[in-house]
């Protein structure tokens, strides 16, 4: 019996590792593809970039970020008991409803644009929007796909599919870019049609994205044909009822999300307002903007995305375990998952606020104080936004859909009036965005937790999912400040070279030291057993290595 725990762990940590690893290829390839795209297009065109984007992100939510959990949902539940062939139905419906609401969403963004645009006071901002529109279209077909396979428990088309669409994201954009920046060069457009340059490479990374899933759709029939043969029940489900499990299923996935995505164009509008009634002109507007959205958010994203990972990992799972009873394996899944990504955020968080300007300085050439002040007050976000995301997955997966709809929406009352008011009453500027970004995700934590203890009994453990990373991570940010500093000195002073030469030596050179740092104390700490070391992917490896530098402690 421990042995099938055990392998069900390890099939649960390894889907969502593969999962969350590519997540992070994907947020490191945008990291990298942002540098050039930025120093090509400029800080104003890049606020246009951004922009365009929250409106475009929250169309896209309503059409296809809801359908991958939704899909996974209904096809994880049906699976496990053998209907596959219910499975089969919930393929067709879930793809009828993406071609239809994808090609209205696409069509409401493309003729929506101008107005959209009117409304932020950017009007230019309709250029790239228009650019973006069909790519809502083969997003939410590829939706379905994806939460077909990660139904079944099989993050990896997804994972490859993500990968293939950021590198041709990447590349297209770039190309991209340049030709529209060049083209429009001198003309009052050219900082929109250098956004807009960047969003054609979105369209054709998604596009590429969509192709591989097919393939691998199309690779693997035989082998689900097989499983549908093999279903021997008698009565099937119909296409209407589906449908309805289907739309009472995404409908609260999607308010969920879209309330968090409705926070950026809100935070957009007003930022802008506010500050133009204070005199600031569009420039000024736009470039903190682009800081904040462009810079501050793209980095502390990276390891949210771990969460993001997990949270989808652990739906079909805990879908599972409900079905049969098991509310023991519910319990010890969402303490694994909530822990795996604490290691993760507690660092991510420590290490922004410690490395943030050298980081930003590194990857965008900006010396800006402006970008240190947002790394140093918001990297605490991270573990915010790590933890709400978490918690929202597992409030769904235990079919609690429209609780993580209403906490998100008190977040963002609260979250809007506070940003006004710091924006009229206070000199913060672009860092009241960062102060009710951080405020947001903690309502949400708060709530998710209160709910989780009053509908499961469940309690979160604190000393080794919390309190040790927290001292884990605090020693690592005090090292962090000191080596950068040390480092930079002895470079300086030994070889003199140019001071981005410098800061990039001492910045990588720190982080890598940083990773060690953290991890060894969170072994001598006690923050990970072997027991759950073991339970990861290649653990039993792990665990000799670790023997062999005397960091895993004996456990009693």
């Amino acid at each position: 019996m421990g042995t099938e725990t055990n392998k069900k762990s390890n099939g649960f940590l390894l889907q969502g590792s593969i999962l969350a690893a590519a997540s992070l290829i994907v947020r490191f390839i945008g990291l990298v593809y942002r540098v050039p795209l930025t120093r090509i297009i400029g800080e104003d065109a890049i606020g246009y970039y951004q922009t365009a984007f929250e409106f475009y992100s929250t169309a896209l939510l309503l059409s296809s970020y809801s359908l991958p959990l939704a899909v996974s949902k209904l096809v994880s539940a049906r699976q496990v008991t053998g209907r596959h062939k219910d499975t089969r139905r919930v393929l067709f419906v879930s793809l009828m409803f993406a071609l239809i609401v994808g090609s209205l969403a696409s069509l409401a963004v493309y003729f929506g644009a101008d107005l959209y645009g009117r409304f932020n006071h950017t009007p230019l901002v309709a250029i790239p929007l228009r650019v973006l529109a069909p790519t809502i279209f083969v997003f939410s077909v590829m939706g379905v796909i994806r939460g077909y396979f990660q139904g079944y428990g099989d993050m990896v088309p997804t994972a490859v599919s993500q990968i293939v669409e950021q590198v041709v994201n990447a590349a297209i954009s770039i190309i991209a870019a340049l030709y529209m920046v060049k083209k429009y060069a001198g003309t009052p457009e050219r900082d929109a049609y250098g956004a807009a340059g960047g969003t054609w490479g979105t369209f054709i990374g998604a596009v590429a994205g969509a192709l591989i899933l097919i393939g691998i759709f199309l690779y693997r029939s035989g082998r689900t044909s097989e499983l549908v043969q093999s279903d021997e029940s008698k009565e099937r489900e119909r296409y209407s009822q589906i449908l309805k499990i289907l739309l009472l299923t995404v409908i609260p996935v999607v308010i969920s999300q879209t309330v968090y995505q409705v926070s950026g164009i809100l935070d957009v509008s007003i930022f802008n307002r506010t500050l133009k009634v204070k005199e600031f002109d569009a420039v000024t507007r736009n470039t903190w903007w682009g800081i904040y959205s462009g810079k501050y958010k793209l980095l502390t994203n990276v390891p949210v995305a771990v969460a993001a990972a997990m949270g989808t990992a652990i739906v079909p799972t805990l879908v599972a375990e409900i079905a049969k009873g098991r509310k023991d394996r519910v319990h010890e899944k969402i303490a694994l998952t909530v822990k795996f990504n604490m290691i993760i955020a507690f660092p991510c968080a420590f290490g922004f606020m410690a490395l943030g300007g050298p980081i930003l300085l590194m990857l965008f050439g900006d010396t800006r104080i402006l970008n240190t002040e947002m790394m140093q007050i918001g990297g605490s976000a991270v573990i915010f936004f790590a933890l709400s995301t978490v918690t929202n997955g597992v409030l769904q997966g235990i079919h609690h859909m429209f609780i993580p709809v209403w906490h998100s929406f008190v977040a963002l009352i609260i979250h809007c009036v506070t940003l006004w008011l710091l924006l009229h009453f206070t000199e913060l500027n672009a860092l009241a965005l960062v102060i009710c970004n951080i405020l947001f995700a903690l309502l949400v934590c708060i709530m998710n937790a209160i709910s989780l203890r009053r509908l499961i009994g469940y309690r979160q453990e604190w000393r080794t999912s919390f309190v040790i990373p927290l001292i884990s991570a605090s020693v690592m940010g005090a090292f962090a400040d000191i080596c950068y500093r040390v480092l930079y000195k002895l470079i300086e002073f030994g070889m003199p070279t140019h001071p981005g030469v410098n800061n990039l030596i001492s910045c990588l050179v720190t982080i890598g030291l940083c990773v060690f740092v953290f991890f060894a104390t969170l072994l001598l700490l006690g923050g990970v057993t072997e027991a759950e070391i073991k339970d990861m992917p290649k653990g039993h490896v792990l665990v000799k290595i670790l023997r062999k530098l005397h960091l895993l402690r004996t456990q009693k």
